[in-house]
């Protein structure tokens, strides 16, 4: 019988992330395409594949946006996998990065720049300031690893030639260009080497006097913050912004994407650091007008449909994509930030934020925290960009005093330049979303409404200030008003593309490494200080997503989540049972008294809390060969971390003791260590909370297969993800390992299994709910349902209430007509496993709660336990979720 009406087509089903390198390339990926297939997945989501600079291993430094990365397969393995997938059904969602390319010499464009400076014929590609150095005309290559003298000095800056590049400059082994103008005066041959000699002091005055007339000025990396003059990505001075606000260069950046689908190569494209980009609405419009101009040409094999367009964006608490943009929704960092908080007990808030203040001395809110992170960041690592943006205000302002406009003393008299940095520092400081959306016309209501935040805030810190009476000022020059002259749209602009890195790099490459009260709310896309959400709350924004989104992606890993999504689920236990929890770190802690980590309690709670997270399953602590690899990785995240935090060490001036320290602590848990029991302990403690964990983390994944949205599945994590912050993130991956546990499943031993339910008792081996084997049958089931059912997940959404039962740990809801979904939420800690190695939880939780199922005349059948349940009587929940805390009913 079958389960749902209909199989006909549906659009998009759900997607896998891959991360595609010179260790596995697209004609890999082909490789592996029947096991994708197999899967469910109906579009491979691939990362970036224009040509990258060299060893790129993530593809988002690129040098050549016109053609496929020979390292990754070329673009001939691009056709073959395009082609095999289409056989298989399947289409392609490409990842593209219009708002950055690499600094790099294999970069034509940016070489070209250096050469010939402004008069380049690329130079408008890309977002350089050319009067803000000094001489103005040249740009800032801060690229040195010390001093420019010292690296003049050493020989670190040399004068080469070869017979590929011709005379030219090398520094650190980077090649720079000679600008053409300054080629006459060299001379030639040896000679002209040995008068440029570094190793004498009139061979270091030639080549001094050499570099100053190149059209780029060569400096230590630590420059950059206060004098780049030019937009980066956040702040890696290796990626300069490009204008693709301009038509010829948006042109120049889209032809390969454009292109490929046009030829049915692609089905549709994920735009990276949208909020980057100068007029983000803009944007959209324009590329999906090109796609859409483009789309009666796709040959008649391509996929059908509109073309899919999602863009990576973070969401605040509240936020939403409106009507202005043409996209079909973001890459999903928000749906992993609500089904974390869903699986929060937010009364364990309380307890574990006090445990925190005490042992980090500080008993400051999340917000706080993030507040001064943002202040630092202003001070110390984007001080350039916050004085071009006061620059830029104060132009405004000289304007507006020279037409007679009056400012904030009623008087066409200029502000002076120390208040109104403070004035716009505060703003910057509460601004509540990563950025405003002033284009074309002033404030929408949502942008009045999320500066209306900011300048609430402003307000609040400007008693004493000295700044207030600038604030509405502030507000109009900002997009109160619509900008309309050139001077106007650059602060606009300005603002606009400042305020999305300093809300990244403050929160989480700072905070999320400071702010430790539990870190599995320390995520992309989640606030820390939104410890929990109810199940009204998360039903809400489904809704939500159901009306604006349906084609937006769900998203709980990705290349640059902080922690793995079942390192996440399991942390998430910690917030039922806090006591428990605190009570035992406690004991560690103390643990750690009297040597040189011990002057760090806070960092030392938050390594403990990253050991129990991410501890892999079936680890032992007494197996020493078994824990080198873990706490390896364990290590880098050590150092990172406390670089990230900027408190302890830092990547500017790095702490080599400090970090020497905090490793040492690592260490010392180790077998034959002096803190080797506290480790036993750890995993006692993790072995004690697994049930819930795994439980949480099946949760999970059924709510993002099964919620408004189209599911992403990050490459690997269809098993378990314990996975820490990147590189740790993108390490490789086992498929063929996955395939044949699908494969295995599929078949099951002998033939019998394959015809028991997955929520069957004693249906799996107790092992295999740990190695994430029944996760991936989950993922394998639910994705099949979606492609029976493609109209009960292009339906709506609709909340279900229980009778009943305890208050707030039951989440129900419906898809369209055919499908339910009913899970437990915040009820991970009381779970056991069973006899047969089943995590369960015993009927008694639910206090005779039920749940009235919609109308359906020939019933509905649970797909994990192939049981059928009538529409009346109302079921009880205890028998709904027998044995398992999770049930997907589809329509007879």
């Amino acid at each position: 019988m079958s389960l749902c009406p209909g199989t006909r087509a549906a659009g998009p089903r759900a997607t896998l992330r891959l991360q595609l390198h010179a260790g596995y390339t697209l004609d890999d990926v082909r490789g592996d395409l029947p096991y994708f297939s197999r899967l469910g997945v109906s579009h491979l989501y691939l990362s970036p594949v224009s040509q990258a600079r060299r060893a790129s291993t993530h593809g988002y430094d690129v040098v050549d946006h016109g053609r496929v990365d020979a390292a990754r397969g070329g673009e001939e393995a691009l056709r073959r996998l395009a082609g095999a997938a289409r056989r298989a059904g399947m289409g392609i969602l490409l990842d593209i990065v219009p708002n950055h390319m690499a600094a790099d010499p294999d970069n034509a464009w940016w070489w070209d720049v250096l050469a010939r400076g402004r008069e380049s014929a690329w130079a408008a590609c890309f977002d350089i300031d050319w009067d803000a150095s000094s001489p103005p005309g040249r740009i800032l290559a801060p690229f040195l690893a010390r001093p420019y003298a010292d690296a003049l000095r050493r020989g670190d800056i040399r004068l080469v030639r070869t017979a590929n590049l011709g005379p030219h400059i090398v520094a650190h082994e980077i090649p720079y260009p000679l600008a053409p103008a300054s080629l006459a005066a060299l001379g030639e041959g040896d000679a002209m080497l040995a008068a440029h000699d570094p190793a004498r002091a009139e061979g270091r005055a030639r080549l001094h006097d050499l570099l100053e007339r190149q059209h780029y000025r060569l400096a230590d990396w630590r420059c950059a913050a206060r004098h780049i003059n030019w937009r980066r990505f956040f702040e890696v001075s290796g990626l300069i912004g490009v204008r693709v606000e301009c038509p010829r260069v948006f042109d120049l950046v889209h032809d390969l994407p454009l292109r490929l689908y046009a030829e049915g190569i692609i089905d549709g494209l994920r735009i990276d650091h949208v909020d980057g980009l100068a007029w983000p609405l803009a944007y959209c419009r324009r590329l999906r007008a090109a796609l859409e101009a483009l789309r009666p040409s796709r040959p008649s094999s391509a996929l059908a449909g509109p073309p899919w367009v999602v863009v990576e964006k973070i969401l605040a608490p509240g936020e939403s994509l409106d009507d202005r943009w043409a996209a079909d929704g973001t890459t999903g960092y928000d749906f992993a930030g609500d089904v974390g908080a869903l699986q929060h007990d937010g009364r364990g808030e309380s307890p574990l934020f006090a445990a925190w203040a005490r042992l980090a001395g500080d008993g400051r809110p999340a917000r706080a925290w993030r507040l001064e992170a943002r202040q630092e960041m202003l001070d110390r690592h984007f001080i350039a960009e916050r004085n071009a943006l006061l620059d830029a205000l104060l132009r405004r302002a000289r304007a507006d005093a020279a037409a007679g406009v009056r400012g904030p003393l009623d008087t066409p008299r200029v502000p002076e330049r120390l208040p109104v940095g403070r004035a716009l520092d505060a703003l910057l400081r509460h601004f509540p979303t990563y950025r405003s959306y002033v284009e074309e016309g002033p404030r929408t209501a949502a942008d009045r409404f999320w500066f209306g935040q900011a300048l609430e805030g402003a307000r609040a810190d400007a008693d004493g200030g000295g700044y207030a009476a600038l604030l509405p000022l502030l507000d109009r020059w900002l997009g109160g008003a619509a900008p309309v002259s050139a001077n106007e749209r650059r602060a606009v602009r300005a603002f606009q593309q400042l305020t999305p890195p300093l809300a990244a790099k403050s929160l989480e490459d700072t905070v999320f490494y400071r702010y430790g009260c539990l870190l599995s709310r320390n995520e992309v896309g989640s606030d820390p200080a939104v410890f929990a959400l109810t199940p009204d709350a998360f039903h809400a924004a489904n809704v939500a997503r159901a009306a604006r989104t349906p084609r937006g992606l769900l998203a709980t890993a990705t290349h640059d989540h902080k922690r793995g999504e079942d390192a996440r689920a399991r942390l998430a236990v910690l917030s039922e049972i806090p006591g428990e929890w605190l009570e035992a770190c406690g004991t560690w802690l103390d643990e750690g008294a009297g040597d040189a980590a011990s002057a760090v309690p806070a960092f030392r709670y938050m390594l403990l809390q990253t050991l129990a997270g991410g501890w892999p399953p079936g680890l032992s602590a007494t197996d020493a060969a078994g824990l080198r690899p873990y706490f390896d990785r364990v290590a880098a995240w050590v150092v990172k971390a406390l670089r990230e935090g900027k408190q302890l060490s830092g990547w500017f001036d790095p702490d080599p003791a400090q970090e020497e320290a905090c490793l040492a602590y690592l260490e010392s848990m180790a077998p034959g260590g002096s803190r080797h029991d506290l480790l036993t302990r750890i995993e006692d403690f993790v072995r004690r909370i697994e049930p819930g964990a795994i439980a949480n983390g099946l949760i999970q994944a059924a709510l993002r297969l099964t919620c408004p949205g189209i599911p992403d599945l990050y490459q690997g994590t269809e098993f378990r993800d314990f996975s820490l912050v990147d590189p740790d993130n993108r390490r490789p991956v086992d498929f063929a390992a996955r395939s044949g546990a699908l494969r295995n499943y599929e078949e099951g031993r002998g033939g019998a299994a394959a015809h028991r339910p997955l929520f069957d008792s004693g249906r799996w081996p107790a092992h295999a709910w740990a190695d994430g084997r029944v996760k991936q049958a989950l993922v394998a089931e639910l994705l099949g349902l979606r492609r029976r059912c493609p109209e009960a997940f292009e339906g709506g959404y609709r909340p279900l209430a229980p009778i009943g039962g305890p208050p707030g740990r039951l989440l129900a809801f419906g898809r369209g007509d055919s499908v339910l979904v009913i899970a437990g939420v915040k009820c991970a800690a009381p779970m056991r496993f069973d006899a047969t190695g089943m995590p369960s939880l015993g009927p008694a939780y639910w206090e005779g709660a039920a749940l009235s199922l919609p109308a359906a005349p020939d019933g509905w059948r649970d797909v994990l336990r192939g049981r059928r349940w009538p529409e009346t009587p109302p079921p009880r929940v205890a028998e709904l979720l027998a044995g398992f805390p999770l049930a997907v009913l589809c329509r007879e």
